[in-house]
């Protein structure tokens, strides 16, 4: 018998709302209490995902930029 351990809360929070979390995480402009919503709401595991393919994004966009102004 196995039985899946239940949760202290079931985190419930959008994709658009993960990167409009990691958005703010960038820009480091961020209000504390809406810090907090997000640590209770979005799972982590995503943030960490979008923070990773964000981040590989802004360094793509970068290479281009300067392929382009160098070219």
């Amino acid at each position: 018998m196995t039985t899946k351990p239940e949760a202290a809360h079931e985190r419930k929070g959008s994709f658009i709302d993960t990167v409009k979390a990691v958005s703010w995480g960038f820009l480091g402009v961020r209000r504390n209490a809406d810090y907090q919503k997000d640590i209770a709401k979005l799972n982590p595991l995503h943030l960490i995902a979008v923070g990773v393919g964000m981040a590989f994004l802004f360094v793509l966009a970068l290479i281009v930029l300067v392929n382009w102004v160098a070219g």
